[in-house]
């Protein structure tokens, strides 16, 4: 080493730092090369747990290695040279600092590539999978080995990690009187986590606050929800504690309820088109017999007899459901025609009688 370093005029220690650089340049290299070939294997694999290690160690693994091969050659300097850049001991502590932080960072993304892939698995194999519930846990998992790492490095770097959350408590207390509402709305998501009343991608409505939409997102501090209409409304979740909360994706069934008038003169079909019209949902499909159904003469209107029909569908899609409606109405519309009927439209009744010089006429009706 010391004719090298006569020979290139450089100083044993420098020789032995580049030397260091350069086999940590080599098996960065080498290592990026074997993590490609690596996750070439594994995404042919239906494993989810083999791709998010591999996703997750990429990054962490080359910081260890430049880590180690840096803090490495910096120990040697004050080995060597008699002015001393860095401390022995604050070398080994920022090495220990380093490794904790690629653990840390390698656990964080494992978790979060655990999750993306347990959901995106349930997308693709089109199985129902409960979201909210998955996010909760990688939310939770996450912020305790975020808590754990700060713990740990605090304690690495000489802090008495009781005397700092004794310390803590206080300054949390006053802290938590300064940020009340963030407070709140953190508490609130975990009434939201705990007791689900909705999850991601359900649709909800607010009526006191007069949102309606679908739920995209459950943070600890905001709840994201889009609205028919595509624009997003980013609700505290403060609001979730008092406010109540409708949630029309968890119906089993949607209703119909419609009035449909016959004419005055038509009143003697009204029975023999009741039970043509309940036979006819009993029979149907898409209406479900087992729940409520009903059919039955209500109102005498100003321009119409009414009845009602009230009965429930299987389907809940939104869609479906408008095409089970219109086909019923239309199935009405026929019965009411095939008894010689008519669905009736508001009528005015113009008696001329009275006025004079058209005494004798006979009085007209005037369909309006």
């Amino acid at each position: 080493m010391e004719s090298l370093s006569a020979a290139i005029g450089l100083k044993p220690w420098a020789i032995t730092v580049f030397l260091i650089v350069l086999v940590a340049l080599l098996l960065d290299f080498i290592q990026r090369r074997l993590m490609t070939r690596f996750g070439n294997l594994v995404s042919r694999t239906t494993n989810l747990w083999d791709d998010a290690i591999f996703k997750a160690a990429r990054r962490p693994f080359s910081l260890l290695v430049w880590l180690i091969g840096i803090t490495l050659a910096a120990q040697l300097i004050p080995m060597q040279e008699e002015d001393r850049l860095l401390g022995t001991d604050l070398i080994i502590r920022i090495r220990q600092i380093g490794i904790l932080a690629a653990l840390a960072w390698f656990l964080y993304a494992f978790v979060s590539n655990i999750e993306s892939n347990i959901i995106e698995n349930a997308r693709r194999d089109e199985r129902e999978i409960d979201r909210t519930t998955i996010n909760a846990l990688g939310r939770v998992v996450r912020i305790a080995i975020v808590v754990t790492a700060i713990l740990v490095g605090l304690d690495t770097l000489g802090f008495n990690i009781a005397g700092l959350m004794a310390a803590g408590g206080i300054g949390g207390l006053a802290l938590g009187l300064a940020s009340k509402d963030m407070l709140a709305n953190f508490f609130g998501g975990v009434t939201v986590y705990i007791d689900r009343p909705f999850g991601i991608g359900d649709w909800i409505l607010l009526k006191e606050k007069g949102i309606e939409g679908v739920v995209e997102d459950i943070g600890w501090r905001q709840t994201t929800i889009r609205k028919f209409d595509k624009r997003p409304v980013y609700v505290p979740n403060a609001i979730f504690t008092t406010a109540s909360v409708e949630n029309p994706s968890r119906m089993t069934h949607r209703r119909i309820y419609e009035t449909i008038g016959l004419r005055y003169k038509d009143i003697a079909q009204m029975e023999t088109i009741t039970d043509a019209v309940r036979e006819m949902l009993v029979k149907h499909p898409e209406i479900d017999e087992k729940q409520t159904l009903m059919v039955q003469f209500n109102a005498f209107n100003q321009s119409s007899v009414d009845f009602f029909i009230y009965c429930m569908t299987h389907t809940v899609n939104w869609q479906h459901y408008h095409e089970v409606k219109q086909d019923v109405l239309l199935q009405i519309s026929g019965i009411v025609l095939a008894n010689d009927s008519a669905i009736a439209y508001p009528t005015r009744t113009l008696d001329l009688e009275s006025i004079p010089g058209l005494s004798g006429v006979e009085a007209t009706r005037e369909e309006a």
